[in-house]
């Protein structure tokens, strides 16, 4: 394997800035080789600022012109299927961040195209790299808790972008139900071992969005007779941001954010989680770090992937089955 690994980044928002270029550049192992970005000002503030010199205005030029084992698509929605295609067609592995696609379709097209080119697409789904989460996923492998039979969780904050691009349908392939629920209910599917969907039961609600939906509440029944309750939310007035999740199981029950766990032996409660409520803090920047080294372990052939292109159909078929319900007011499966 060779010595550094050469990322290539597209798109130069937020998220780039604050998570993936600070903690890519920490990485020995890593060489960001070059960034894209259509805005020629951000391009060249961002790139001088984490001394990228290869800059681009066209990723097509950047593909065809730097040696790159991989490209990281941080644009909005609807531009990932387009660059994603074009990425693999040129023999890139991917990292793009969520939603991978505007729909399943879209996703389709896209994993379909890493097939061909046997590549790797990641999606970004840095939950269930907290490590809380990656604590409680291992209380339920274990079996500590029993049989998860309920799972209860729900996520209100503002929303992730002020951009512009944000607020419309047709960029952003939605509202809180693609900025925060895909990230919520992929943890939830992971926690739950991602068990076959029987039907799904949603209203979603647009009281400061007219286009998008700014809140969204559900009821998912599984085959295995389990369900999940969710509620996501930019709108309801809460007095901090709040994430939390909570899952039942036959022996125990373990909540997140703070990681609680305890398991019921008779009289006797076991509480799992004692001297563990340090680790709830810098949780956000700790799931980046985590999410990106995994990804380069992958490229480095030291990781086997995780949150994949694959995986990215069931829950897109997950979010679509949302929307139909909302929309025709009743329950579909």
């Amino acid at each position: 394997m060779k010595e550094k690994t050469k990322i290539g980044i597209i798109g130069l928002g937020s998220i780039a800035q604050l998570v993936h270029l600070p903690i890519l550049s920490k990485i020995n192992s890593v060489e960001i080789s070059a960034v894209a970005e259509v805005s020629k000002n951000r391009l060249k503030t961002v790139a001088e600022k984490f001394h990228i010199k290869n800059q681009y205005t066209d990723y097509s030029r950047m593909l065809d012109e730097i040696d790159l084992d991989a490209v990281i698509i941080t644009t909005p929605t609807n531009t990932h299927k387009e660059i994603a295609i074009d990425c693999l067609k040129k023999g890139k592995h991917l990292l793009i961040e969520k939603p991978i696609a505007l729909n399943y379709n879209e996703a389709k097209e896209i994993n379909d195209e890493a097939k061909k080119q046997n590549k790797n697409v990641m999606v970004g789904m840095n939950f269930r790299f907290r490590p809380d989460t990656m604590m409680l996923k291992s209380l339920i492998n274990s079996g500590e808790l029993g049989d998860i039979f309920y799972l209860r969780c729900g996520w209100t904050r503002k929303q992730s972008s002020q951009q512009r691009w944000f607020n419309k349908k047709s960029l952003a392939g939605g509202g809180v139900v693609l900025d925060l629920g895909i990230a919520l209910l992929d943890t939830a599917l992971w926690l739950f071992g991602y068990p076959k969907v029987k039907s799904v039961s949603a209203q979603n609600f647009n009281h400061t969005h007219n286009a998008i939906e700014d809140s969204s509440v559900g009821f998912i029944r599984f085959n295995n007779s389990a369900v999940l309750n969710y509620e996501v939310s930019w709108s309801l007035h809460e007095e901090t941001d709040k994430f939390k999740l909570s899952a039942y199981g036959t022996k125990g029950t373990g909540h997140l954010n703070p990681l609680k766990a305890y398991k019921n032996i008779g009289s006797q409660r076991i509480d799992f989680t004692v001297g563990t409520t340090g680790q709830t803090k810098n949780l956000f920047k700790k799931s980046y770090e985590n999410e990106l080294k995994h990804f380069v372990g992958t490229l480095r052939g030291t990781t086997p992937l995780i949150s994949s292109g694959e995986e990215a159909l069931s829950r897109m078929k997950l979010i679509e089955d949302i929307y139909e319900s909302a929309k025709k007011k009743k329950e579909v499966g």
